[in-house]
């Protein structure tokens, strides 16, 4: 999927396994060069990192306990020493977020062609509550010092954040997905795969409210049609 919220591919992961054997398969539908791959922390793998780079794309992946070694050298870094290189503040859905984005060449690190660690630390604190939370994210990338600003890398990786609400929150929430009755051979993936499409078609007519595109397509048995280029 990429930022904008619109899905370029998916694969079914087998019963008993895992999404890290389909990230491969997967992507070598893709044509990957000069892109820059997000994933959760799950796929920081040395096996996929060394995967991206041979298909000539660049990659930002974050590092969690899941890889200690890792994660205890990248957490470990004097990051209080380090020059902030990004800094944002908004306000929304009740509440404030600040982020603070730090970044630091890193030319012996355990991780294939890995450049940079990045410290991500977000404030936010809801009004509602008076809730204070701090969280720190620790990431690695391929890019090399110089070829993305701290605004770059930063909205890198808040539009993976993102990628919740745009795809799964509304599978989940509008379509219902969870609730389906559909659980016999292909046909999930089938229903997924239409799910997609129907939300990448809104999202190409610049809709970003998905439940009000499919009640509005709803009321006239035109609209579907036209949206999908196959009526004028």
């Amino acid at each position: 999927m990429d930022h904008t919220g619109h899905v370029l591919a998916q694969r079914q992961v087998a019963d008993q396994s895992n999404e890290i054997p389909a990230f491969k398969p997967l992507l070598d539908t893709i044509d990957l060069t000069d892109t820059v791959i997000t994933a959760d922390a799950l796929h920081t793998q040395h096996a996929h990192g060394a995967y991206l780079r041979e298909r000539g794309a660049h990659y930002i992946a974050q590092v969690k306990a899941n890889h200690p070694g890792l994660f205890d050298r990248v957490r470990h870094l004097p990051w209080r020493e380090i020059t902030l290189d990004h800094h944002e503040r908004t306000r929304a859905h009740h509440r404030t977020e600040i982020r603070r984005l730090k970044t630091t060449a890193f030319a012996h690190l355990d991780y294939p062609d890995a450049r940079q660690a990045l410290q991500v630390v977000c404030w936010r604190k809801d009004f509602t509550t008076g809730k204070l939370t701090i969280e720190r994210v620790y990431l690695i990338t391929s890019l090399p010092p110089g070829v993305a600003t701290g605004a770059q890398l930063a909205a890198w990786i808040r539009g993976h954040w993102k990628i919740e609400n745009l795809l799964h929150h509304v599978r989940d929430r509008t379509f219902r997905e969870d609730d389906s009755k559909i659980h016999i051979g292909r046909l999930p993936r089938i229903m997924a795969s239409l799910r997609n499409l129907a939300i990448g078609v809104h999202r190409q007519g610049d809709h970003t409210n998905i439940a009000a595109a499919l009640r509005h397509t709803a009321r006239d048995c035109r609209r579907p049609l036209t949206a999908l280029g196959l009526t004028g």
